[in-house]
């Protein structure tokens, strides 16, 4: 080993071992706000492992995957699995020729791998709240493995790992950091260094909301709305899409001019982010192309364009009224159901989709409407049925009350919203 290598080692140790062994039994003076993050954490290093130039094997490059646990603000554990590929067997100059030699030490082979196994203790420097900067002394223990034989020397070779490291938080989740570590082989007494930059990401962390002012007053949201102001409106001041339809309440409230409490303005099944940022539709109408069908249907069921009115489906609602908790069609609606069956009987290869729907109320309970809705649809069929239309052309389905197409009343509903929708594809589409 050469003496500037010792020299280095020696000093490392002096400095470290007192502030590790100080620490264990100092009185903890530091007063912080305690934040609860996960312990856990992963990484991974990209380094360089610098050997002396009398060993079997040149210098290299190595990776390193990481696992740590923050057992406190101070102190730190940490696992790592590390490999330095395709290491090149090292070579000195002959002084009387010239010419380079290939050294004795790595056994029949031009190159080795090392894997290596390490577990190391940090102590951090710094204990404030929300730290960004992050500085530490760490040491700890490697087990190394090396796949070639090298001549005087075992392929098991343990060290003893020292050194210092800088870290930065960007925020709880997320950090980067520089290590300068020191390696000392047990069996021969060789000093390597092992220089590394790495990353971490702690898993369950979040990121902390920022709160920002809007014109003097608070917005804790930051979208644009102080905070009185979305009490007044009834929007949530802590969330910044408080319907959750993919615009903020300012953009709702300022630019679309929609209802930033319901994700669906115009009840057609998309929410106003769908219809402005995908679908390109009118937040403000059912039907934006004015073909008959509601945007969501035709996006959702019909696989058609909602801003081509040629495409659409043939849309006929019922306003049946059926009986409390009852699924049987009143002689009263034969009339309107015999010319609905004249007009699927003119094209026989047509299909038909009828839909039950119901309001709500606040006693409405979901999966009771759902199985209520789709019996009333069912009777339907069967009613078309028996006029000559096949059972397989049709399909009933039930919706109960998830497809308004207007508000309903709390403990009234809305008789509108209580209805059978039929759509017949004809052939021609």
């Amino acid at each position: 080993m050469s003496f500037r290598k010792h020299l280095f080692a020696k000093a490392t140790l002096l400095l470290i071992l007192p502030l590790f062994c100080g620490n264990l039994f100092a009185q903890e003076t530091v007063q912080y706000q305690e934040v609860e993050y996960p312990p856990w954490y992963v990484g991974f290093n990209l380094g360089r492992v610098v050997f002396e130039g009398d060993e079997a094997l040149q210098n290299g490059t190595f990776g390193s995957l990481r696992l740590g646990y923050d057992y406190s603000d101070r102190w730190s554990f940490e696992a790592g699995l590390t490999l330095a590929p395709n290491l090149k067997k090292n070579w000195i100059y002959d002084y009387d020729t010239g010419s380079p030699v290939e050294r004795e030490g790595l056994v029949d082979a031009k190159k080795a791998n090392m894997f290596a196994l390490d577990f190391d203790v940090l102590l951090h420097l710094f204990v404030v709240e929300n730290r960004h900067w992050d500085p530490y002394f760490l040491a700890g223990v490697q087990a190394r493995y090396f796949s070639k034989d090298r001549a005087n020397r075992h392929k098991f070779d343990p060290t003893i790992r020292f050194g210092m490291g800088l870290a930065y938080h960007f925020n709880p989740v997320w950090a980067v950091r520089a290590e300068f570590i020191g390696a000392m082989t047990l069996e021969k007494q060789e000093f390597n260094l092992m220089p590394a930059i790495g990353v971490t990401w702690k898993w369950g962390a979040k990121v902390p909301k920022k709160y920002v002012a809007y014109g003097g007053a608070l917005d804790s949201d930051g979208d644009g709305l102080p905070d009185d102001f979305e009490r007044k409106i009834g929007t949530d001041p802590f969330n910044p899409d408080t319907d959750g339809d993919g615009l903020t309440d300012w953009e709702e409230f300022v630019v679309y001019f929609t209802d930033p409490c319901r994700a669906d303005t115009d009840y057609d099944g998309l929410t106003d982010g769908e219809e402005i940022l995908a679908y390109k539709t009118d937040p403000h109408n059912r039907d934006t192309d004015g073909g008959g069908v509601a945007d969501g249907h035709e996006v959702i069921e019909d696989q058609t364009d909602p801003l081509d009115p040629s495409d659409d489906l043939l849309l006929i609602t019922l306003n049946i009224e059926f009986d409390t908790d009852k699924d049987i069609i009143h002689a009263e609606y034969f009339e309107k159901l015999d010319a609905l069956a004249k007009t699927i009987l003119r094209d026989p290869n047509s299909t038909v989709r009828i839909e039950g729907h119901a309001d709500q109320r606040k006693s409405s309970k979901h999966d009771y409407n759902l199985s209520l809705s789709e019996r009333r649809a069912k009777s339907v069929l069967e009613y078309l049925s028996r006029q000559g239309i096949e059972k397989s052309r049709m399909t009933p389905v039930g919706y109960g009350f998830t497809r308004p197409v207007t508000e309903n009343h709390p403990s009234q509903g809305n008789r509108q919203n209580r209805r059978v929708e039929v759509y017949i594809r004809e052939s021609s589409k």
